[in-house]
């Protein structure tokens, strides 16, 4: 692979691999013209700027074709409108499906101390409360899910309620079977 020298902090030199720098260059380039015709699609800088970024990361992928295209820009483009359109779809459906949404089906409220105190449990057993607690599975079906015997599953769901039970200030009463 042939490369390219280039001028680092300091005076110091570097080999960078062409077509890093060639990406690298089109990408200063062409960004935020895609940011803009995107945004022009969305109306919505942020949405633009995701959607601009998903579109270089996918050209990213295939820039060692797509470089040698004789218009490489036309081709990020191309992918940014589709991912707008895309989004534009789901935007404009979403209210019809929120209307729709069965709101019996909606989840309970959940304490917000409560959540807190499950980020702080380690992965293992969070995993096994949110599975439990918050989609009732049962415990043969969280043990299978988290890939692990269904006595290690009851074990990651002992630990989890005595230390959340530590950290709301309260007792630990209730076993799983």
């Amino acid at each position: 692979m042939s490369s390219i020298t280039m001028r680092l902090r300091e005076g110091t030199t570097g080999a960078v691999a062409e077509p890093d720098a060639e990406f690298a260059w089109f990408f200063r380039t062409e960004y935020e013209a895609v940011v803009r015709t995107m945004y022009l699609i969305v109306h919505d800088r942020e949405l633009a700027r995701d959607i601009a970024q998903e579109a270089f990361v996918q050209l990213f992928t295939r820039w060692s074709r797509i470089s040698r295209y004789e218009r490489p820009e036309a081709w990020v483009r191309r992918v940014g409108i589709r991912l707008a359109v895309r989004a534009m779809k789901r935007e404009r459906l979403r209210p019809r499906l929120e209307r729709e949404l069965d709101v019996a089906s909606l989840p309970k409220p959940v304490d917000v101390d409560v959540l807190r105190a499950v980020r702080k449990l380690p992965a293992a057993q969070r995993a096994a409360v949110v599975l439990f607690y918050f989609e009732d599975r049962p415990v043969a079906e969280v043990a299978e899910i988290i890939g692990c015997p269904e006595v290690t599953a009851k074990v990651h769901l002992h630990r989890a309620r005595k230390r959340l039970a530590a950290l709301l200030g309260e007792r630990e009463t209730e076993d799983v079977s």
